[in-house]
């Protein structure tokens, strides 16, 4: 009898590692370069927490503790918790309105929501500042006004302050959520909202008891990428005063120079993500919704007319003002004056080692994330799936924590090698990773590879794996296959995946200011510094520059939300339709029969 399971015979191809039952055969090429990639991503985090657990002499965490550090983590929850609610009821609500309902400017809004998006918190921060402080023009125009002479004689609210900072992280990070609760009702079908408006329930409870449950896995996504960014953030709260652990974390390493009090600091941080990812997790925890049926009819829109119309007009209209038209105003009043004093020279330079550095991170982070979306195509492995998982974590970890975990191994390698040359041959090296570009390289494709990977594995999928077949069967091997047919079909995904980094790149403040090489800026770090030092004016032109970069992926998004938006039966309805309509009417058949087909 022939023996159980397959045969391996001279000359057949030996089958892939991953697609064995045993974890602890010989590895595949494509394996172990997943792997590499996981390794190099986690080095950061690893070398945190190794350094927070030795801090050796100078263990300043009993102080922080007792003293600033439960200040940190309460304004921290506080900013999360404000920019989380802020967040979901402006996208969740504005997401339902342009879906579900017809109003004037719909068509303009279902684009448009998206485009603070293009906005750094940063940069919106300096500009209200400018407008709401008490020199600013709103308040002067008030106390002229109404004759108020001082502060004493009446109340404004204060922008620099956490519920600033909440205001404006909100303005501008809503859009996360709005995509992705968009593109959920998108996919729901009128006949199930149709059904419970049959039930008794009103378009309210419809929303509250049918379609957001429904819409609940990625709304919960969204509001885990909001947060994220909420931690990551370190202009807002620096510009407002606000004391945040990412602040903190700021302070202990280059004002106190603790370098371990520092990466304590960073796992504490730490704790807050592995929690927000946690959590997203349950939010949904074996909830996947699916449209069973094979008649789907899409959303058309209930018509708004009268008050409600105008009402769900402004109600879109808000954020889209406030998030991007208002700082765009400002920018442009401030760089149109004084182009000649701030379009100069080393202002160019910085563009030019802004645009240098994102696109050499977007070409390098697509390339990684081609490999492992490849990867884990051609194999399904426990190994294999930690590794992508791990590989896909960087965009979580915040900018100042990467920063602390790659000075921290990369200046170990700088100084075992200058002290070999100079015993060996009397020469020093000096430093050939820390400080230097390649460090602040690193730091972009770190965190921003989740994003690649997750682009290209998205135009991957919509591959059919029978072309993979009969590209294999004509002799083509693996690399081949990738080179010569997935990659010619997946131009659009890979030109996103690098738009995406690309802009991403250009707006990234923490890692850049922490990592930078000595006499070196880029358009975020030269705005940052300009209106960390009131000079508004200056830092307007390269504040435009940012924000003209970032609409690029706004555009590319809204483009696709609106092909998504031109709904398609599924194949398996347009062939049961396609029966109905060949198919002879049968005698036998019952008029409930004719009516449920």
């Amino acid at each position: 009898m022939p023996p159980d399971g397959p045969v391996l015979r001279r000359g057949w191809p030996r089958p892939s590692f991953w697609t064995r039952p045993s974890f602890w055969t010989r590895p595949s090429f494509w394996t172990l370069g997943a792997a590499l990639a996981a390794l190099i991503v986690a080095t950061p985090t690893i070398a945190v927490v190794v350094m927070a657990l030795t801090p050796g002499d100078a263990n300043i965490w009993p102080h922080l503790a007792s003293t600033i550090l439960p200040t940190y983590i309460r304004n921290t929850l506080l900013l999360l918790l404000g920019v989380g609610l802020g967040t979901f009821l402006i996208g969740t609500g504005t997401a339902w309105l342009v879906t579900m309902f017809r109003f004037p400017g719909r068509r303009l809004f279902e684009w448009a929501l998206l485009v603070p998006l293009a906005v750094p918190a940063f940069i919106i921060a300096f500009t209200y500042t400018e407008l709401l402080e008490y020199a600013g023009p709103v308040q002067a125009a008030l106390r002229a006004l109404f004759g108020w002479s001082s502060p004493r004689d009446y109340w404004f609210p204060e922008i620099r302050s956490l519920g600033g900072a909440v205001s404006m992280m909100t303005l501008v990070l809503y859009p996360y959520v709005y995509l992705l609760a968009r593109s959920a009702f998108l996919e729901q079908s009128l006949c199930t909202l149709e059904v419970s408006r049959t039930l008794g329930c009103t378009p309210w409870a419809a929303f509250r008891r049918v379609a957001l449950p429904l819409a609940r896995p990625s709304i919960a996504v969204g509001l885990a990428l909001v947060l994220m960014e909420t931690l990551n953030d370190y202009g807002t709260v620096k510009l407002f005063g606000v004391q945040t652990l990412t602040n903190g974390l700021y302070n202990v390493w280059l004002i106190m120079g603790n370098r371990s009090g520092a990466a304590q600091v960073a796992c504490v941080l730490l704790l807050f993500i592995i929690g927000l990812i946690v959590l997203e997790r349950q939010a949904r925890f074996r909830r996947a919704y699916q449209n069973t049926g094979t008649r789907m009819r899409p959303v058309e829109g209930r018509p708004l007319s009268g008050w409600r119309g105008w009402g769900a007009t402004l109600a879109c209209a808000l954020p889209i003002t406030l998030g991007f038209l208002v700082p765009a105003s400002v920018l442009l009043r401030n760089a149109i004056p004084r182009f000649s004093e701030s379009g100069t020279a080393d202002v160019l330079a910085f563009a030019g080692n802004s645009l240098t550095l994102s696109a050499t991170a977007a070409v390098v982070a697509v390339a990684i994330g081609v490999f492992m979306a490849y990867a884990s195509r051609l194999g399904t492995g426990t190994g294999l799936k930690w590794c992508v998982r791990i590989a896909s974590l960087g965009y979580a970890i915040p900018g100042t924590v990467l920063a602390i975990g790659i000075l921290a191994p990369f200046g170990a390698v700088d100084t075992a090698v200058d002290a070999f040359f100079r015993a060996t041959f009397g020469v020093s090296t000096g430093l050939l990773l820390s400080g230097t570009l390649f460090a602040l390289v690193f730091a972009y494709v770190v965190r921003f590879l989740a994003l690649a990977y997750g682009t290209v594995e998205a135009g991957l999928g919509r591959v059919r794996p029978t072309v993979d077949m009969a590209a294999r069967t004509l002799g083509c091997t693996p690399g081949r296959v990738l080179w010569r047919v997935h990659l010619p079909i997946m131009r659009g995904s890979l030109l996103t995946a690098a738009l995406l980094v690309f802009v991403d790149g250009m707006k990234e403040l923490p890692a850049t200011l922490l990592l930078r090489p000595f006499n070196f800026d880029t358009l975020a770090t030269h705005v940052f510094q300009f209106a960390s030092s009131e000079q508004i004016e200056q830092a307007a032109l390269g504040a435009l520059a940012i924000v003209a970069a970032g609409l690029l992926p706004v555009i590319v998004l809204s483009r696709s939300i609106a092909r998504a938006r031109q709904w398609a039966p599924s194949p398996a309805a347009a062939s049961v339709d396609r029966e109905a309509r060949v198919a002879p009417r049968s005698p036998f058949r019952s008029q409930t029969q004719e009516s449920a087909a």
